[in-house]
């Protein structure tokens, strides 16, 4: 599998920052549009009501059944509206922090942990309204007509405040993620054969990707079961909702939606951060 790209513009002029953004942009546009289904159906799966037990199939074919195969991109307007600026600002904030801290050199796990986590704290903060409206449409709950109308609606109904539901959820599912992930991925790649400009590289670095994501995922998939909860229903706090869970589902509620989220942010993570690094290296720059 070897990308290619039609060669960009060089412009000296153009900070090395604002090209991770383009960059991760870019990356974070094509995995959206491919694996938002997943990402649909893990939030159904979420607030499906007490007591209703089904499999992620069975929400998918109820979701073409009902609302067409469209319907399972239900919510990828809020998802690109959120991915393709946040998933920017999150290689334009990791690749400042690596050039500030590091100079270039590869970074060991505690840093690795800490470089993700932080990309993501900014990310996440930046883009946590977007979030909470996409999470909504995706639920089947709220009927809003775009996104811009959600934003509106949200601060008419229920105040500014709503659209930062789930803050602390959503930082303690996407911060660890985050981090643990970019951990698992550098030590990986730093422990494969050196060649990275090889035809072979963006297979490579898809391989370090997927395990990083499965192991990431599934760490933190609890965090994400509540956040889902706080943004579905903004009237629970996240003690809450970590105690409605608990009561209402027990401890495996905390892992409803494991597979399609795993499958999702496994994929997702993957392809973004390899068309991120096959950019990079395209237009000179160290990822």
């Amino acid at each position: 599998m070897q990308m290619k790209f039609a060669p960009l513009p060089h412009n000296p002029q153009v900070h090395p920052a604002i090209k991770a953004f383009m960059c991760g942009s870019l990356s974070g546009t094509c995995s959206t549009l491919l694996f938002q289904p997943l990402d649909l159906v893990k939030t159904r799966l979420q607030t499906l009501q007490t007591g209703v037990q089904v499999g992620m199939v069975s929400v998918l074919l109820s979701v073409v059944r009902t609302e067409r195969l469209l319907g399972l991109w239900k919510g990828v307007s809020p998802s690109f509206v959120r991915t393709i600026p946040g998933v920017g600002i999150y290689f334009s904030t990791y690749y400042s922090l690596k050039q500030h801290f590091l100079q270039d050199r590869c970074p060991g796990a505690a840093e690795a942990v800490l470089l993700g986590g932080g990309a993501r704290t900014v990310a996440g903060v930046v883009m946590l309204p977007v979030t909470v409206v996409k999470t909504r449409f995706e639920c089947g709950r709220y009927s809003y007509g775009s996104v811009i109308g959600a934003l509106r609606s949200v601060c008419q109904t229920e105040g500014p405040a709503a659209l930062f539901s789930g803050l602390m959820a959503t930082l303690l599912r996407d911060v660890p993620f985050s981090g643990i992930y970019v951990m698992f991925y550098s030590q990986t790649k730093a422990s494969l054969p050196k060649g990275n400009t090889s035809p072979a590289a963006p297979v490579a670095n898809f391989s370090c990707g997927v395990l990083a994501g499965v192991l990431a995922s599934l760490i933190t998939q609890p965090a994400d079961v509540v956040k889902t909860h706080v943004q579905v229903n903004p009237q629970l706090k996240t003690a809450e909702a970590i105690r409605y869970i608990y009561m209402e589902y027990g401890l495996q509620g905390f892992f409803r939606g494991a597979v399609p989220r795993s499958l999702r942010r496994t994929m997702m993570a993957a392809m973004a951060w390899t068309v991120y690094e096959q950019m990079m290296a395209h237009i000179g720059l160290k990822s």
